[in-house]
């Protein structure tokens, strides 16, 4: 009996044999009936498969581990992140006593304390209990600059359509006349300083949105007016990804902007300047924003502009009048190269900071413009630039090799202060205010806030190392190995990976993972495959599409290397991987069955045929292309694991987890996935979580017990 052999298999294979056909689309696809994300035939299952599962993984171990996380994502000792608005700093914050979290506020004086006195504006909880709604936090927009009120939304068990409602920050009440915007994809936000008019972009009825289901208009809605008879500002087309609005209200610099998201990776942008739209001509796949008195551009693709060529990932400065005005005198701000890519960039009064990876290692530098005269030109002609220098103050604390920094600014119109964030693999987080002058020099580093160490990392060990691809491309990876660890083919491995829509994969401090897996001797491993941002637009655009196979060939190349290195075996290697990391895993399950022990994947893409016709999808298609299109489909059928799947394969063990309330990858891909692979009698592990949204939970202990299922699953099939 081969691994891929279920005991419950041939039972399981025959029942849905016999729904399909009698819910199905016989020759077109037997498992259509599971798209139904409410249908009771199709949750039926979904309650018969958690039961089994919960049989199978409710081990001690297993409640040991899911202890461990709930008690680290409960800590009262996790930091408070904060923004700073007006006088306060606002946080939201969950815990075992408030489940769906508080939104809260508190002074500079208090926060810098150990016991932070808070007030609390919302309890999540007490407002779901009244309202009878699960209702989940998903921000709060605060009128700039009176901050007496905010625009709140909310979402039913964590979905991405939400609800926004207005909130007085003086009476801590909502608003009952004030603006609300019913549930829908979309968003509303101030257009003015007053609070008297927003931007709304969202669903108005018939024909307002987008074939992936996101808003097509944007309309300037005046108080106490209904939104129907609101004036439209923007209308793009059917075909396109999304339409937004934002109004920038820096002192002297007041502006309103609309956003036509083309494609993912295509964007026009205008300003709305005297009641009339002008279109802002950078490159539609570039990244551009208006910053004061300068327009900043980042490039995807190279960009010829009067006699210059600029690179791919390129950053430009000019000034946004003189651009408009047709100059092309363009700064270079950035210059990428073979191993040096711009990852981030962030901006404070004075200065814009610049996140550089380097062999995915980060690093940031201070790029100071020159001063602007009256008539528009450069008093001395130059932007300066310094490396960050974080050796001042008592926050200048010794930086692990791999440890990510990462800024933020603490008021981007009124102050040159940043939020320093520092974490690594084995190093708990850190929260520093960094002070810079007009110079951009660093002036003093403040330690705020430490995370404690929740696993013992003591004799632990973070490495990178470089397998070869099927090209020949060096693919980076992290190692993290827990102490005591010998190369010698027999360590429980986990391979996680994304290689998608430019995210780059970086050093960070997960305790839940170093509590449930590198504590109990597991090793670790983060692969920097292509798909991803690690390298810059080129590396991204290297696996896009008819490429995609390169993303899946560096996957598995990093999991070759593992095995020759002696780190793990192809039985104690296990392949982990969430969304379009869910794709690709599921890619390892179909066509690298013999490199792995053990899938894990979570809220996943796997039937890359209706990809686009199932909820956001469509969005998606400048990734992995259109499956309408037969030249297309023939590309991306090579990708689709639903359709790759086959009987007779020797597939390692599968756990596949996903959420009713996921409404960007629908739970269908995961569902129908899993009872393909059951009916051809393969070893399938399922566990859907009836709310959660694309995070696959809702709350805490939804977390925890997703995570522990993972892990406890991984500890069976690996250990």
């Amino acid at each position: 009996m081969t691994r891929s052999a279920s005991h419950h298999g041939a039972p399981e294979r025959a029942r849905l044999e016999e729904h399909s056909a009698n819910l199905g689309r016989p020759g077109e696809d037997p498992f259509l009936w599971l798209e139904d994300i409410e249908g009771n035939d199709a949750l039926r299952l979904v309650k018969e498969r958690n039961a089994k599962t919960e049989a199978v993984l409710r081990t001690d171990r297993r409640l040991q581990i899911e202890s461990g996380i709930l008690e680290i994502l409960d800590s009262q000792e996790r930091i408070p992140t904060v923004v700073q608005r007006g006088e306060y700093l606002y946080n939201f914050w969950t815990d075992a006593g408030h489940e769906r979290g508080i939104w809260r506020r508190t002074t500079w004086e208090s926060y810098r304390s150990d016991t932070p006195e808070w007030d609390m504006l919302i309890d999540v909880d007490a407002l779901g209990a009244a309202e009878g709604v699960k209702w989940v936090w998903k921000g709060a927009n605060v009128l700039y600059p009176s901050r007496d009120r905010a625009l709140v939304s909310l979402s039913r068990g964590g979905s991405d359509a939400d609800v926004t409602r207005e909130f007085d920050l003086t009476t801590r009440e909502f608003i009952e006349d004030g603006f609300f915007r019913e549930e829908s994809k979309g968003g509303i936000t101030w257009a003015d300083t007053t609070g008297a008019t927003t931007f709304v972009f969202t669903d108005t009825g018939e024909g307002s949105l987008t074939r992936s289901g996101y808003p097509r208009t944007v309309r300037q809605w005046t108080r106490g007016t209904p939104l129907e008879s609101s004036e439209l500002v923007y209308e793009g087309e059917t075909d396109d990804m999304y339409i937004g609005a934002a109004a920038d209200h820096t002192p002297g610099f007041e502006r309103s902007f609309v956003q036509r998201a083309i494609a993912f990776y295509e964007t026009e942008v205008f300003e709305l300047r005297e009641g009339e739209l002008r279109h802002i001509p950078v490159p539609s796949s570039a990244d551009a924003s208006v910053w004061r008195e300068w327009l900043l551009i980042h490039l995807r693709d190279p960009w010829v502009s009067g006699e210059a060529t600029y690179p791919a990932d390129a950053l430009l400065a000019i000034g946004y009048e003189d651009f408009l005005a047709g100059s092309a005198d363009f700064t270079m701000l950035f210059t990428p190269g073979p191993h040096v890519s711009l990852a981030a960039l962030t901006v404070t009064r004075h200065h814009v900071v610049v996140t550089v990876l380097e062999d995915v290692v980060n690093r940031l530098e201070i790029l100071t413009p020159p001063a602007r005269t009256d008539t528009g030109a450069d008093d001395d002609g130059g932007w300066r630039r310094r490396a960050l220098d974080l050796d001042v103050g008592d926050g200048g604390a010794a930086i692990e090799r791999f440890a990510t920094i990462s800024v933020s600014p603490v008021d981007q119109k009124e102050s040159d202060e940043l939020w320093v964030s520092t974490q690594g693999f084995l190093t708990p987080s850190t929260l520093s205010l960094l002070t810079l002058d007009d110079g951009g020099n660093a002036v003093s580093l403040e330690s705020l806030k430490s995370l404690p160490a929740f696993f013992d990392a003591e004799g632990m060990e973070v490495t990178q190392h470089f397998a070869t691809s099927k090209d020949g491309t060096r693919i980076p990876y992290f190692q993290v190995a827990p102490a005591g660890f010998t190369a010698d083919g027999t360590t429980p491995t986990i391979l996680y990976g994304y290689g998608g829509f430019e995210v780059s994969l970086l050093p960070g401090y997960n305790p839940a993972m170093g509590r449930a897996w590198l504590a109990r001797g597991g090793v670790y491993v983060v692969a920097n495959i292509r798909g991803g941002g690690e390298y810059g637009p080129a590396w991204h655009q290297a696996a896009l599409k008819q490429n995609r196979r390169r993303a899946y060939e560096d996957f598995a190349a990093v999991a070759r290397d593992l095995v020759d290195r002696g780190v793990t075996a192809p039985d104690r290697l296990g392949a982990q991987g969430a969304s379009n990391g869910g794709l690709l895993v599921t890619n390892m399950l179909t066509q690298y069955p013999e490199l792995f022990g053990a899938i894990v994947c979570q809220v996943p893409l796997t039937d890359m045929k209706r990809y686009s016709h199932m909820l956001a999808g469509a969005s998606w298609m400048a990734e992995y292309g259109d499956p309408d299109d037969p030249e297309q489909w023939e590309y991306i059928r090579t990708f689709s694991p639903y359709h790759l799947a086959e009987v007779g394969r020797d597939y390692p063990p599968v756990l596949f987890t996903t959420s009713t309330r996921d409404d960007r990858v629908h739970p269908g891909h995961a569902r129908k996935m899993a009872a393909k692979l059951a009916g051809m009698g393969y070893d399938v592990t399922y566990w859907e979580n009836i709310e959660g949204g694309h995070g696959g939970a809702a709350t805490s202990s939804q977390r925890a017990r997703m995570s522990a299922l993972a892990y406890e699953f991984l500890w069976q099939r690996l250990g």
